[in-house]
């Protein structure tokens, strides 16, 4: 099974394309996808779709995988994000790709065994369990791989979501 992991926001997306094949782990791909202010909102959000749709075409993932939104912060923030998000979603539902998602305290417990697990451990625990020489970067990236790899060890439908 190929899974895209999917961590979005409006400046950085990261992106991880593992595939888990008898409880093996192989990584095909990790990247983020950038945008710069100098973009309008419209601009940036259409270079997520365009990247997001080129890295499906290439991969043809089985599953795509994101992490539900979470904000304590400012609302102006929240939006964009959902905005990348929705993006996100809708290049995955074009290509007919089922969707997941997932609680950040399900890809903590999927990835590392503890729900309140920080930052460092989880990328600490991407790179071992995807044989890494290094953290991926940005943070981003290590997320998105955390997601997939969620994704993996948990796959039932239970978190599919419906957007029909």
């Amino acid at each position: 099974m190929i899974i895209l992991g999917v961590d979005p926001g409006i400046a950085i997306v990261g992106i991880g394309i593992i595939e888990h094949k008898q409880n093996k782990f192989n990584v095909l791909d990790y990247r983020a996808i950038t945008t710069t202010t100098k973009n309008t909102v419209p601009q940036r959000l259409e270079i997520i779709y365009d990247e997001l749709n080129e890295i499906i075409n290439t991969y043809k993932p089985d599953a795509f995988a994101l992490e539900e939104l979470f904000f304590n912060q400012n609302a102006k923030t929240a939006i964009t994000v959902g905005q990348a998000r929705g993006i996100a979603v809708l290049a995955a539902q074009k290509s007919k790709i089922p969707i997941y998602e997932y609680t950040p305290l399900q890809v903590k417990q999927a990835v590392v065994g503890y729900g309140r697990a920080d930052k460092k451990q989880i990328q600490q625990m991407v790179k071992v369990l995807l044989n890494l020489k290094e953290i991926p970067k940005p943070d981003d990236v290590a997320d998105a791989l955390a997601i997939a790899i969620c994704h993996a060890h948990t796959n039932n439908t239970s978190n599919f979501f419906m957007m029909r």
